[in-house]
């Protein structure tokens, strides 16, 4: 098909009719029918490359008379899901896609984007006919090699070499066959992933299609302590869970391979690595096998990346070779991105977590901050609202004894179990590894809230989830923390982020005590919680909070005798640190928080007296700290990460201001409440 392709415009309504028919004419010639039997009067000149058919009038057993099967279909019309339904009961041999009707700037965009591709999928199923009717049959193939052979000796040279370059035209062409299978049952998966995990298992197809090694998939993410960075969801073939994230993480300003990818908006092809001041730790120490070759390639979203595609070392006859990815492995990794960029925003990866499905928190309080807003305004008697923290009981025992990837498993049974719990007003987000933040609405009463809460307990309580009988209590358990928004009318007015994360907070201290941690006696490093405790629901009362403050402000006997026996008073405060380790800083929560230091977990062993460059998130801004480590040791010998204490060291008058005033807002144990004896009963 040369030049431009023929594009047949079914539609019954003029309007539209005419829109589509200006956008089609920037990729070819348009002929236009209002019915299916108008047709079959049209000019029968040359077949019909692409047919823009409205979703009503697209009835595969009316138009299959009159098209060809090369002809690609797009349906349109405005039920995207609803369209995308509809295409299953077209033939597997038609190339059929759905493109909403454009209505903006960004629809007719992406409506002219289909509209290419599905030209070029038509001008290469031509060719792909044009090339079958050449070819010759493999035992035809046979038999010419054997003729070769007989007359080789009687046949000048430079016919040889011409037909040993015909018949490696003919190979060539057969692999290209296999490889464009390949490609299309790819995209035929991806198209239909309904879910993340069923995306990501395209990969492993995708790393054989160009003869790689190893693949690692990456998403665009943001906090506000590292700022934009690229987060895998798979790392050299592995499925990643949230506690290994950190790990892997490639920050968008860090001397990277896969950094520099998003900056530039550029595919990357090396197979040189000596001098590379690009080639981070973590290809270094946590690849498989060494690096030999890298191809990475971004995934774009309406000129903005949204994650990248990377793969390792070219396999040559089955074994990692130092030649290199081809342009072709090049143009098939970019193609096949367009397509994962198109899947990932269906499954709305920016707003929702990649494992669970469930909002993430940045999305979650804009949800919640539009919520109040809206029902501010309308003026609306709903009640009040309640923000609930969960947590999983004991989850670390469970994924030490059973695997990660059954902890991620236990966490996507749960999140489907949480989201049938809550109400449809009712908002509910992953909010780090294994907590959960709910947020409810038309609540009267910490009452109404604690039960609405206990309701979700039990219902994970009475669940059944596969190795449950491996935990402590023979069966798997949430606790949660429950803490009211204040019924004040400058509150709602100044309601944002900041705030809600307070609350946040309120509710985390709840959880705390529904988990038995205790606020004032000091803990040993490695002491096991009590099997009373967890499986609990607990609320936050401001006003009793309030009134314990003062009554403690009395209390001077004992307040002086526990300052005097560990100097400075230690708050259970769970907070995002950052310290350095050979030339790196790795991402923590703090256990717990004082003046003079700080206890946190470790993925390695801190070494005694080694000095520390710390950065503590206090109220969502880095606050610098100099540190020396005072300890270093497992809870138990089978534990994975490591109880390290800090002392503070240097710390300037900036910074001690800043820590007393964080910590002030902790300086009494909360009031946390537990629910009504009826609805907290332990399972016998």
């Amino acid at each position: 098909m040369a030049g431009k392709g023929k594009i047949l415009l079914l539609h019954s309504d003029p309007g539209e009719r005419e829109s589509l028919r200006r956008f089609c004419q920037e990729v070819g010639s348009v002929v236009i029918a209002q019915s299916v039997e108008e047709i079959a009067f049209l000019p029968p000149k040359t077949p019909i490359d692409v047919l823009v058919v409205e979703r009503r009038l697209a009835d595969p057993a009316r138009l299959k008379a009159v098209l060809s099967p090369r002809t690609s279909v797009l349906v349109t019309g405005p039920d995207e899901p609803a369209g995308r339904d509809f295409l299953n009961a077209w033939p597997v041999e038609y190339f059929v896609d759905f493109v909403p009707s454009p209505s903006t700037d960004s629809g007719a965009e992406r409506f002219l984007r289909f509209v290419r591709k599905a030209t070029e999928h038509a001008r290469l199923k031509q060719e792909v006919e044009s090339l079958a009717s050449q070819k010759a049959s493999p035992e035809k193939i046979r038999a010419v090699c054997a003729e070769l052979k007989e007359l080789k000796t009687f046949i000048n040279d430079n016919v040889i070499r011409e037909l040993e370059k015909r018949v490696a035209l003919q190979v060539r062409y057969l692999s290209f066959q296999r490889r464009k299978q390949k490609t299309e049952e790819i995209l035929r998966q991806i198209y239909m992933a309904n879910d993340v995990s069923s995306l990501l298992d395209t990969l492993g197809d995708i790393k054989r299609l160009v003869e790689a090694t190893s693949i690692s998939f990456y998403i665009l993410d943001e906090n506000e302590t590292l700022g934009k960075y690229l987060k895998p969801l798979v790392w050299d073939d592995a499925y990643l869970s949230h506690h290994e994230f950190s790990r892997y993480i490639a920050l968008l300003d860090s001397p990277d391979f896969a950094a520099q990818v998003v900056r530039h908006r550029e595919v990357l092809n090396l197979t040189n690595f000596s001098l590379d001041k690009r080639l981070a730790k973590r290809y270094v120490e946590h690849l498989k096998n060494p690096l030999l070759s890298l191809l990475g390639v971004p995934i774009m979203h309406e000129k903005e990346v949204i994650g990248v595609l990377e793969v390792y070392n070219k396999l040559l006859k089955g074994a990692p070779s130092g030649q290199g990815f081809s342009p072709e492995d090049e143009q098939t990794l970019r193609s096949l991105s367009e397509h994962i960029s198109l899947a990932m925003t269906k499954l709305n990866l920016i707003q929702y977590d990649a494992l669970t499905g469930l909002l993430r928190p940045d999305p979650f309080f804009d949800k919640v901050i539009q919520k109040i807003n809206e029902q501010s305004k309308r003026r609306l008697e709903t009640g009040g609202y309640a923000v609930v923290m969960g947590d999983v009981d004991w989850f670390k025992n469970y994924n030490d004894r059973n695997g990660h990837e059954a902890g991620n498993k236990l966490l996507r049974q749960l999140a489907g179990i949480l989201k049938s719990s809550i109400r449809e007003e009712d908002f509910l987000c992953r909010y780090g590894g294994e907590e959960f933040l709910f947020f409810l609405s038309g609540v009267s009463s910490l009452e109404e809230a604690c039960l609405l809460t206990e309701r979700i307990r039990k219902n994970i309580e009475d669940a059944y989830f596969e190795n449950e009988e491996l935990q402590p209590r023979g069966h798997l358990t949430m606790s949660f923390g429950v803490t009211l928004l204040p019924r004040k009318e400058d509150f709602y007015q100044r309601v944002n982020k900041y705030e809600l994360k307070k609350l946040v907070e309120e509710a985390d201290l709840a959880l705390a005590e529904a988990k038995g941690k205790r606020f004032y006696a000091p803990r040993v490093p490695g002491e096991e919680e009590k099997e009373s405790t967890k499986n609990k629901v607990c609320v936050f009362d401001r006003e009793a909070a309030e009134k314990e403050r003062r009554v403690a402000v009395f209390d001077r006997e004992k307040r002086e005798k526990f300052e005097e026996r560990r100097k400075h008073e230690r708050y259970s405060v769970s907070t995002l640190l950052l310290y350095q380790e050979d030339g790196h800083f790795r991402v923590t929560k703090t256990v717990n928080l004082s003046l003079g230091g700080v206890r946190i977990y470790s993925e390695a062993k801190l070494p005694p007296a080694a000095p520390l460059d710390l950065f503590l998130i206090l109220e969502n801004k880095a606050t610098p700290f100099k540190g020396e480590v005072v300890y270093s040791q497992k809870s138990r010998p089978e534990a994975v990460h490591y109880h390290s204490g800090i002392r503070f060291k240097e710390m300037g008058e900036a910074e001690r201001q800043a820590l007393e005033k964080y910590l002030a807002a902790f300086a009494v144990k909360p009031l946390a409440l537990q629910a009504p004896s009826s609805s907290i009963s332990e399972r016998r």
